[in-house]
Order: C-alpha cells, then structure tokens, then sequence
C-alpha cells in the first residue's frame, strides 16, 4: 500500500513536471534522447527532473536494438569523466593530501552517468527500467568492448541499491498473488512448471518456496528458491518435481532439499543474492522445523557434458584433462568386458570406448558408465581451471557459501535438458550450520573444496594413482 502510494504520488509529479517544462511541446518533442538526459543532469528542479527522467526512460523503451546500441555509446563517450579537470584534481591531491582534496578527486573520477542513472532512477517505475536497460547492454557489451565502462557504473549503483539490508524475504504459497505465481513458472529456469496443476504441487505442505524482494520492484522476485521436505538425501530429481507425488507430512521429514534457484533478472547479472537467500532460509527452516536435521541441495553440474565433449574430442591441456584420463584408466577392465558385451572394435582406446557408450546406449542400464561418470564428475567438481578457480559455476556457488560436496548422483535428472548439460549427473551439497562458516573460509582463503569422506577418499586415490603415473614417466 505505501509502496502504491508513493508510485502515485511520483506520477502526479511527473505530470506536473512536464507541464513546467514543456515536454508536451512539439518543439521539445523534437529534441533527442542524449539532449534529454543532458537537461537532466543540468536541472535542478525536483518535478521537471522526474519528469524528464520518465520521458528519457519512455523514449528509450521505444528505441530500436540499433538505437539502443548508439545511445549506449554516447553513454559511455560523452557521459565519461573529463580528462582536464581530472588530472587537476589529482595533481592537488598529490600537493596536499587533505580530506577535502580526496573528495574533488572523488568527484572528478565519478562518471557523469552515474548521477544520470541516480535521476533516471527517480522516475516511476525507474529501478525497474534501469534493471531493463542493463539486461540490454548485458546482450551487446561483449562485441562493444568500449561499453563495459557504463555497465560497471551500473553495476556499482545496483550494488548499493540492491543491498541485502533492503531486501525482504517473503515465503510465496498458494495464497499468494496470482500474478506473482504467474512469475515464478515463467521465471523458473532450472526445472521447469509445466502449468498451474504443478505449481501448485511445489506448494503444499511439505513444499517451500522463498523469494527475495526489494521495496522498489514490489511485484518482482528476484530471486527464488524451492525446497522439498523428505526422508533421506534425494538422488533423482523426477520424485521432487513430480505433479502426482504423495504429500509428506513436514513433521516426518528429517531432510530439506533446495532442488532450484532462480535469478529473474537479468539486468542484475553480477549482483550476489543467492548466498544470502540460501543463509537465511536455512535459518527459517531451522526454527519452523527443528526435527530436520539435514538441508541439502539436489544441484546440476552445467559445466559437465561440455567440459567431458571438448576432452573426448579435442584433448587439450585444461587442467582436469590428464586426471580425466587417469580415471578412464582405472574403469580398463570394465571398458575391455564392455567391448565385448556391445561388439565394439577391440582396436578402440578406452576413451573411444566411452564416447560410443555416451552416444549410442542408455546410459541408465550401463553400471560401467554410471561408475565412470561419478569419478569424472568428482574431478569437473574440484579440480581449479586455468584461471584458477573452479570450472562449475553452481559447485562455486554453493562451495563458496559454506556447503560441501556430500555426494554425486548419476541417472538423476534424465530430461533432455538434464542429459545435455551433466548426462544426468546432478549433486548433493550438503549445508551444516555448525561448519558453513569455516567451510566458506577455508574455501575462499585457501581454495579448499570440503569433501564428505567417501568422496575425499576417491579423489585421494586419483590423485596418488597421477602422481605414481608421473614418477613413472620421468
């Protein structure tokens, strides 16, 4: 209601402000959006600035991709920081190191955007129109390398507006708004709802959904996360999302499952809210049911199939790459019986061997693959890329947060979109109050990946099996 209010009284001003102005004029009409938001940045006046920023966004919505794109360039040349006063400011911040100097440097470092952008986001519905206008530039500044500049402008301001403090985790249930439930089956990106009937099976009593809210989007979530109650720790995914599953009394469950989360928004790529959903719906979970001792996720591995497609075929020297052949190695045996059971030319490597298994039989009836893809997993998962860091950006998600790697599940999301990114593989990350934070620490100061025991035994295991294989070779 307050949020309904203020949004009205920001209307009426901008009605008021075009009046002031002029902006019904044909003459003004004329004038071209860079001239418009120039004006803006020029004025002074409270209602001829929301309604100017209201005009700039409106005439924006109705630009053409290439448009967008030449105003997204005058953006990042005219509305730049001044070379001259810049380099003045900084030369007497050297002479004298005071307070008041820093803050002229300060200013004269600020791109002009960025008070653009603070105008532009006074305009009604002006948050969310920025929002929008990033998810433009999102789509082109990696063929416009000059635009990166205005997107970490927006970035920083996002930032700051999107600052956990201001925003409000609301459960969304059946009761809850239409339009709202609407968003969450056009928005869920992960496993999709296939219409109404299933949406409202992911909400009933031994099902959760929690969102991320701000104050200036109200009828947006930003974030959402499902969770399933169940007994023991999930491993196929088709029983949590399944319309016709049994309703489980929550009081007999003794494990929380987050089987998906969604970012909505484009627009606000970059902008961390996952961690802070994850920490504070375990801490709900925690107090509505103290009898749930376990909260785990049911997570896909993304980077998998592609990560396993570019070493069957093209080798390489990524880092996981020689460790994929080590594991290969050590399934010999069971490829040589395979060969056998599926006529397969006896001549084949152990690798190619594996390529026709992947391609050509169900991979749900082959153990031997089954096996082979959990060990494969195991080192996508933990072994850092080039860039030194972890490949699978899910895995630095949820490692990054505190969890740890509890266990691997081949066969567990069967559906074309699960066989195309991870053949199936899905993981369980497991988040245990006691251990999140020294887990989040020792995996951001020392890129330790915490591992449930029987998973750090098999990795201990290729790991000497490589290190044997090197002092062999040498």
């Amino acid at each position: 209601m307050k949020n309904l209010w203020f949004r009205n009284m920001l209307d009426s001003i901008a009605v008021q402000g075009r009046e002031l102005i002029g902006l019904d004029n044909a003459e003004r009409s004329k004038q071209g959006i860079e001239t418009l938001c120039s004006q803006l940045l020029a004025g002074r006046g409270e209602a001829s600035g929301i309604a100017l920023s209201q005009e700039i966004l409106r005439r924006y919505s109705d630009l053409d991709d290439d448009s967008k794109l030449d105003f997204f360039h005058k953006l990042a040349m005219d509305f730049s920081p001044k070379f001259e006063p810049l380099q003045m400011a900084f030369s007497r911040y050297q002479k004298t190191l005071s307070a008041e100097d820093l803050i002229a440097l300060n200013g004269a470092v600020e791109a002009p955007r960025q008070e653009l952008f603070r105008r532009l986001n006074m305009a009604p519905h002006g948050t969310a129109r920025l929002v929008s206008l990033r998810a433009d530039l999102l789509a082109v500044v990696k063929r416009n390398p000059t635009l990166k500049s205005v997107d970490a402008d927006l970035k920083h301001l996002f930032s700051s507006w999107f600052n956990r403090g201001f925003l409000q985790l609301h459960n969304i249930d059946w009761k809850s708004p239409a339009y709202i439930l609407e968003k969450l089956i056009n928005y869920e990106s992960v496993h999709a709802i296939d219409g109404w009937q299933d949406l409202r099976r992911r909400l009933l009593k031994d099902r959760r959904c929690f969102a991320f809210f701000h104050p200036a989007m109200p009828d947006e979530p930003l974030i959402f996360i499902e969770v399933a109650f169940v007994k023991g720790l999930s491993c196929k995914i088709s029983v949590l999302i399944d319309p016709q599953a049994p309703v489980l009394d929550p009081v007999l469950a003794d494990t929380a499952i987050f089987y998906s989360i969604n970012n909505t928004q484009k627009g606000l790529s970059g902008i961390s809210f996952g961690n802070f959903l994850i920490k504070q719906v375990l801490t709900e979970l925690s107090g509505e049911f103290p009898a749930v001792r376990v909260q785990s996720t049911l997570s896909p591995v993304p980077s998998f199939a592609d990560a396993l497609h570019r070493w069957l075929k093209e080798g390489g020297d990524q880092p996981q790459n020689s460790m994929f052949d080590r594991v290969v190695q050590s399934h010999h045996d069971a490829l040589k019986l395979s060969k056998e059971q599926y006529d397969i030319d006896l001549l084949l490597s152990d690798k190619e061997v594996l390529q026709i298994l992947l391609d050509d039989y169900l991979l749900e009836t082959n153990t031997v693959v089954s096996n082979i893809l959990a060990d494969l997993a195991l080192v996508q998962l933990t072994q850092a890329n080039q860039q030194n860091r972890l490949a699978d950006p899910v895995a630095l998600f949820h490692l990054s947060n505190g969890a740890r790697l509890e266990r691997i599940n081949t066969f567990a999301d069967m559906s074309p979109r699960g066989l195309s990114i991870s053949y199936g593989v899905m993981v369980n990350y497991l988040y245990d109050l006691k251990d999140v934070e020294s887990n989040h620490e020792s995996f951001v100061t020392e890129g330790k990946v915490r591992l449930s025991e029987a998973l750090e035994k098999k990795l201990r295991q290729f790991k000497k099996t490589a290190e044997k294989s090197v002092l062999n070779q040498e």
